[in-house]
């Protein structure tokens, strides 16, 4: 398959599972996220690898995060689940800089574009993946149980596994509906 077929076909798949990637491959995924546009170099962008033991760290921070919102027996329950979604996360926030000519804005799309590349690098390499974002990218107690200062953001949580099961390919929007010229 060539790249543009490949862009063109490319889906998210949420049904994973499987032994943790090994080093080399999460590395080479690392390396994809740094190769986006990111103007003026500032790197603005962190990426937190969670994998074994820290899925259940992570679990730990999601289940607190819900109970100190006072969330029933069942959304706790589930939010603990979450981080075995995957056997491997890997947490993509921003890092500000303060730059006359990047505003806060371009730095998050380039965070974005990080998580994005990461995405296709694993689909590259025969792995599932989803970019999940939700009320735990907003949590104050999320952020400061994985060392992200309150003032950054949480970009997405990028879950990489296995694909437990292949799904069909789901038809694109007309891209014309989205388009003008000018």
């Amino acid at each position: 398959m060539n790249v543009l077929e490949f862009l063109h076909t490319r889906q998210s798949n949420p049904h994973l599972h499987g032994d943790t990637p090994e080093q080399e491959v999460i590395d080479n995924i690392l390396k994809a996220g740094m190769r986006v546009p990111d103007h003026a170099g500032l790197t603005p962008w962190l990426f937190t690898v969670i994998k074994d033991d820290g899925l259940t760290k992570l679990s730990k921070a999601f289940k607190s995060a819900v109970i100190t919102g006072g969330a029933d027996e069942a959304k706790i329950e589930k939010a603990a689940k979450m981080p075995f979604r995957a056997p491997l996360i890997i947490v993509v926030s921003t890092k500000f800089h303060q730059h006359v000519k990047v505003p806060k804005q371009e730095q998050l799309i380039a965070a974005g574009c990080a998580v994005h590349a990461m995405q296709m690098a694993a689909t590259c390499l025969d792995l599932g993946s989803v970019w999940r974002t939700g009320e735990m990218s907003y949590h104050p107690l999320v952020k400061e149980r994985l060392n992200i200062e309150l003032h950054e953001e949480i970009v997405g949580f990028l879950y990489i596994g296995e694909a437990a099961k292949d799904l069909p390919l789901k038809t694109s929007k007309d891209f014309q509906e989205y388009v003008s010229y000018f």
